[in-house]
């Protein structure tokens, strides 16, 4: 089976070493760790895996080995948990979820607090106490326009406003080849190259001229190397319905990786607040504050934002509106902060343009960047490339 496990890992395209896999066996055979799905992964990891920008590769191609073998056992026959609590989920029909009545945020703050105050037990179903299930704003596994998750995993109709929890994100992988020649491409029309530092390079034209000049002389002439002088700042969005758009975002971050000399990357959820981030598993701990990331790049550097811009308008204009923290300031403070640091600034959209007219937010997203929001095509990214190098 191991050796099954090491040429599947091999087929996703992780280099994995002979000589790793025989580390692991060793590991294996010591018993440092104990017998269970969750160490042998974690130690797998390690020892084979010594990229971090491969670790969401590993993790996908795990998952796919792990459901191979689980298929091989017979099915266990308890009922599981979460079937169970599906059943108290109402399925509402697209009248009566029309029929919900939508708050507003400080009514909705307003009501979350007095549900903490008054319940003392647990409740399923139902359309007004935190539970899991129906209608109620406050809970999970149901259904409310706008309302606050806590305590589970989304329905997936997610229109929650704040998320009560703390959530893992996976970085981008900077690695991905499938796919990324045609965003080279486009990406290829902001770079400019300049000659820079000491003269490392010879300069042929001018070397036989000389030479010519000095009758035959060989007269060697030496110029600067040429450098990609483009510096681009790239803040990408990460979770929730960025999840949909992960295989086209990494595309396209593997050909900025490659095209882009200076390129700093840093991670944010839905809209740019007080922090940044450069790694989402420790995200938590080791925060950038935004103030730090505009005053370290001058204006000589491009931004460029990714993300789907759909969220609830309230994280874009209204304090405390963030689906994840209680933000002292609105979205909409810090783009305008953004733009007034980085002048050259453009928005890419994995989302499909035909949908950007149903979504508020979009719309307000692409106000406040003045237009400048352009699609992850190669004519979006074309049209943006052109802009940023004007």
């Amino acid at each position: 089976m191991l050796t099954d496990f090491f040429y599947h890992l091999r087929a996703h395209k992780l280099p994995v070493s002979v000589q790793e896999y025989l580390t692991l066996l060793d590991t294996l055979r010591s018993g440092v760790m104990p017998p269970t799905l969750e160490d042998f992964y974690h130690l797998a990891r390690m020892t084979l895996v010594k990229d971090e920008t491969l670790f969401d590769r590993y993790d996908r191609a795990f998952a796919i080995f792990y459901e191979k073998i689980a298929a091989a056992f017979p099915a266990d026959k308890e009922i599981p948990l979460d079937w169970l609590i599906k059943q108290f989920q109402k399925h509402l029909n697209p009248e009566e979820k029309a029929a919900l009545e939508k708050h507003g945020w400080d009514k909705l703050m307003q009501m979350f607090r007095e549900r903490l105050q008054e319940q003392n037990e647990r409740h399923a179903g139902g359309s007004k106490w935190i539970g899991t299930g129906g209608s109620s704003p406050f809970g999970h596994g149901g259904y409310h326009p706008e309302g606050i998750r806590l305590g589970g995993p989304s329905a997936g109709n997610r229109t929650a406003v704040k998320v009560w929890e703390k959530r893992e994100f996976r970085d981008y992988d900077d690695q991905q080849e499938l796919g990324t020649r045609n965003f080279k491409m486009a990406l290829r029309r902001l770079r400019h190259f300049a000659r820079e530092g000491a003269e490392l390079e010879l300069d042929l034209d001018h070397t036989i001229h000389s030479t010519a000049r000095n009758a035959g002389w060989l007269d060697l002439q030496m110029v600067p190397e040429r450098h990609n002088t483009v510096k681009v700042v790239m803040l990408l969005d990460v979770g929730g319905s960025m999840d949909d758009h992960v295989a086209r975002v990494e595309e396209l971050f593997s050909a900025a990786r490659s095209e882009f000399r200076h390129l700093e990357v840093y991670y944010f959820h839905n809209c740019p607040y007080e922090f940044l981030w450069r790694d989402n598993r420790r995200r938590h701990t080791e925060r950038f504050e935004t103030w730090d990331v505009l005053r370290k790049y001058n204006d000589d550097w491009r931004l460029v934002i990714v993300g789907d811009a759909t969220m609830s308008p309230y994280e874009i204009v209204h304090p405390g509106g963030s689906v994840e923290h209680n933000n002292k300031e609105p979205g909409a403070t810090w783009l305008q902060r953004l733009l007034e640091n980085w002048p050259r600034a453009a928005w890419l959209n994995p989302e499909p343009e035909g949908y950007w007219q149903y979504r508020q937010s979009i719309d307000i997203i692409r106000q406040i960047m003045h237009g400048h929001m352009y699609g992850v095509t190669v004519d979006g990214l074309v049209r943006a490339m052109q802009y940023l190098s004007k």
